[in-house]
């Protein structure tokens, strides 16, 4: 099972909800389940620490599923360049076993990403990965169904994380 997860943050009353979409393979156009959590009391924005908001967000989603889960998706980076990102961290919080797979829509300067472009769209996609080889990081996201730039499962990610 791969999850793709996302968060949506409500700063004016301080909580946000993360998401949990489950499918099967890389190929799939639907989820065969889906998850969200409520997180109050959320931390703010730190630019270079990200994680410190958002992994209790996706921890709170995964205690949800009961499933292995053998590919994690986060939108984010797994690396900034010299420094660990939401994914290295969120790889290293349960125990390395599980891959993680960062894509993420904005450049960041420093990070030594994979460019994915899909469908008509001349943006890519920045992939970086931690506990599987970043070419196939890369290729799986490359092979994710949907005609446009993102996925259609990590799509439906963010809008379940948006109440949608």
């Amino acid at each position: 099972m791969i999850a793709a997860l996302d968060v949506h943050y409500d700063e004016e009353h301080a909580r946000a909800t993360s998401a949990a979409v489950l499918f099967d393979d890389w190929h799939s156009g639907v989820s065969t389940a889906e998850h969200s959590a409520i997180v109050e009391g959320i931390q703010p924005y730190v630019p270079g620490q990200f994680f410190r908001r958002e992994l209790p967000c996706i921890l709170a989603v995964l205690d949800k599923i009961e499933l292995p889960i053998h590919t994690l998706i986060v939108d984010s980076y797994v690396h900034l360049g010299d420094r660990p990102g939401l994914g290295q961290i969120l790889w290293e919080h349960i125990g390395g076993k599980t891959p993680v797979i960062g894509v993420a829509k904005t450049r960041f300067k420093d990070a030594a990403a994979s460019e994915v472009t899909r469908g008509d769209s001349q943006h890519p996609l920045f992939v970086t990965a931690v506990g599987i080889d970043p070419a196939d990081a890369a290729a799986h996201v490359r092979q994710m169904h949907g005609p446009f730039r993102i996925p259609t499962l990590l799509k439906r990610a963010d809008q379940l994380a948006r109440g949608r």
